[in-house]
């Protein structure tokens, strides 16, 4: 039954699955930029757990409920999403369900989901994770994240690769489909520096080679060390490579057998187990080149913060990287040391293409903000909810 307060919508956001990472800083973002009465929209009202909601700043037509259930591991989470919210939201009037985590099991009606991670939608890419827990675990999600997008009256995707990939498992959706691509935030715009010969820099003064990115089993930083090692032997150009980011266990293994068999004193690579969001700016601007080297992408916000950056980029051909940043980057093959070092020779060997792809990328990245993000999403769930709304009423 269609219902509001006030003349307004009312929508409620299932944040229950986000608990860091991207989809945490898209939710924090939307709803700081957000302004839901031009959209109708008179209250939203979150569901979380204590990591997120906190983070959520206070707006006076937003209500945050944090249940004692989500705070109690993913069992206890799961049986309160399905059994639980559904009525809550019914309880306090919601007109529509955004799904930003991208799984739900409840029978709330109309639902709007958002796909933010295709890792259990890529079989090759799932794999790589071989016998384990975190296997079974994305297996899970494929189903459930499947079934939501199938049953959902909406669903939002952040670029067109991932529309591809979903479409062709789901066999196609019912509902209303829209794809709304993640914001940037302001502070990491810099204009792009001066690019200046590979001989005039010096081991005292490295060229600085920046990958920002967890370490895992898709982001193949050890090939990063293994084709950086390369082109420093057989150049003898001074790079140095720093790679930043919190870390699957399994795969730092492997990067740290990487910087021992390559760099075993440290002298020219160095990994930085984390920094905080707000120092990420200085991290990027203190580089001179960047490289992105994942083989498996919904849509990468640290591709959009390089470019915002003004750095020439080296970058994976997976994904819908090419969709995100265009002509503007050299590509290689992500598992393949050999591509990623001549990939890297031509961008640092030519002070011009990366001036020329650095200013590019630079420009194109002013087409992303959160606040074009908040409106458009606000709007598709305002058309979902009312179109909805509609139908039940036989208008």
């Amino acid at each position: 039954m269609f219902r509001a307060r006030g003349g307004g919508l009312i929508v409620g956001i299932d944040a229950t699955n986000i608990r860091h990472g991207g989809g945490q800083t898209h939710l924090v973002e939307l709803l700081r930029a957000a302004k839901p009465l031009e959209f109708g929209i008179s209250e939203i009202i979150v569901w979380g757990g204590p990591d997120t909601i906190t983070f959520i700043e206070d707006r006076v037509w937003l209500k945050k409920i944090c249940p004692d259930s989500l705070n109690r591991g993913l069992f206890r989470r799961a049986l309160w999403q399905r059994f639980k919210l559904s009525r809550e939201a019914r309880s306090l009037g919601c007109d529509i369900l955004f799904v930003p985590g991208g799984s739900y099991a409840g029978n709330f009606k109309p639902t709007v989901a958002l796909s933010q991670n295709l890792l259990p939608f890529e079989w090759l890419e799932l794999i790589r994770y071989g016998f384990s827990w975190l296997t079974v675990k994305l297996l899970c999600l494929r189903i459930i994240q499947t079934r939501t997008f199938i049953n959902a009256d909406g669903a939002i995707f952040l670029s067109k690769y991932a529309k591809n990939v979903i479409f062709k498992l789901a066999g196609g959706l019912k509902g209303k489909i829209l794809i709304i691509p993640h914001g940037l935030n302001t502070g990491f715009f810099r204009k792009p520096r001066e690019q200046k010969k590979i001989e005039l820099y010096s081991p005292k003064n490295a060229f600085q080679l920046l990958y920002v990115s967890t370490i895992d089993e898709y982001k193949h930083q050890w090939v990063v060390v293994e084709a950086v090692a390369k082109l420093r032997q057989n150049t003898g150009w001074p790079i140095s490579l720093r790679m930043v980011g919190g870390a699957y266990p399994p795969a730092l293994k492997k990067l740290n057998s990487s910087l021992k068999r390559y760099d075993p004193l440290g002298e020219w690579s160095k990994y930085i187990p984390g920094v905080p969001y707000d120092e990420m700016k200085n991290i990027y601007h203190d580089a001179d080149a960047a490289i992105f080297a994942s083989s498996c992408e919904n849509m990468p916000n640290i591709l959009l913060e390089y470019m915002a950056s003004g750095l020439p980029i080296a970058c994976s051909n997976m994904g819908p990287m090419k969709e995100i940043l265009s002509e503007n980057g050299v590509y290689f093959s992500p598992t393949n040391s050999d591509e990623i070092c001549s990939a890297l020779y031509e961008l640092i060997n030519s002070p011009s293409l990366r001036e020329k792809i650095g200013t590019a990328g630079f420009e194109m990245a002013s087409n992303y903000s959160w606040e074009k993000c908040s409106k458009n999403t606000l709007n598709f769930l305002s058309g979902v909810a009312l179109e909805h709304a509609k139908k039940f009423n036989g208008i």
